[in-house]
């Protein structure tokens, strides 16, 4: 996955997904948000730019990628991204990306790849604003104890992703 910071125009879409409906937002035609009804952290809707055509770059690829997800017919995303947020917020959510499929670590165990191992805190923070979710897996990050704490999307669907990854790749929690 590529990672960009464009911030231009913006357009989005809604897609279906077994989580329920997904918001993509594209800045300058490269995916910047993933958003999930009622998620934490939502950014004001006024900021998706206008209504984009489904079929059209980069939002058919991202909805063709994210349905081969929930089918389990794929692992690992393959799509240039726009991660806007501070140095360390896209630290974060890059070491996110490296976190396998099936598989969790503790936001201390995040802190720790970082090279910060007294920052779980602020690592808690920047997962919980990370702007891509899914395709930047936020919910694989789990408690120190392997507890499902926090999830901008909802505990529920945070369970649920990681226990269809789960089920897909034949991993159990840790």
């Amino acid at each position: 996955m590529k990672a960009s910071t464009l911030v231009g125009c913006r357009q989005h879409v809604v897609v279906d997904s077994p989580v329920g409906p997904l918001t993509l937002v594209a800045a300058d035609g490269v995916l910047a948000g993933l958003y999930m009804t009622e998620q934490r952290h939502l950014p004001p809707v006024d900021t998706f730019g206008e209504p984009a055509d489904p079929d059209e770059a980069p939002f058919a690829a991202a909805a063709r990628q994210l349905k081969q997800y929930f089918t389990g017919a794929r692992t690992t995303f393959d799509l240039e991204l726009a991660l806007n947020g501070t140095a360390f917020q896209r630290r974060v959510w890059t070491a996110l990306r490296d976190i396998p499929y099936g598989q969790t670590v503790s936001y201390g165990q995040l802190a720790d790849r970082l090279g910060q191992p007294s920052a779980s805190r602020a690592v808690g923070l920047a997962n919980g604003k990370n702007p891509i979710g899914i395709i930047v897996p936020c919910h694989r990050v789990v408690g120190a104890d392997g507890g499902l704490t926090g999830y901008g999307g909802g505990i529920e669907r945070k369970r649920f992703l990681l226990e269809h990854e789960q089920r897909v790749s034949g991993q159990t929690l840790v």
